[in-house]
């Protein structure tokens, strides 16, 4: 029986493939853009204000955090 969620699917490679192809294309109209660059803000201010982490670290991190989010669901 093979009633999985797409989104859950081992092959996430394609899904964020997808996802962020559609980023580029529509851009801050597609549905994860403004997500994605909030958590990049968000982490960029994280790699500020830590001692620990860069600004270019905190952002990446951020960004990639937020769209983990967007394609697990």
């Amino acid at each position: 029986m093979n009633d999985q969620n797409p989104r859950q699917s081992p092959d996430w490679v394609e899904d964020v493939k997808t996802e962020v192809s559609g980023m580029a294309k529509e851009g801050i109209n597609h549905p994860s853009t403004k997500p994605v660059l909030t958590g990049a803000a968000i982490g960029a201010a994280a790699g500020f204000i830590l001692p620990v982490i860069s600004i270019p670290v905190g952002l990446i991190a951020g960004a990639g955090f937020a769209l983990y989010q967007r394609i697990k669901k």
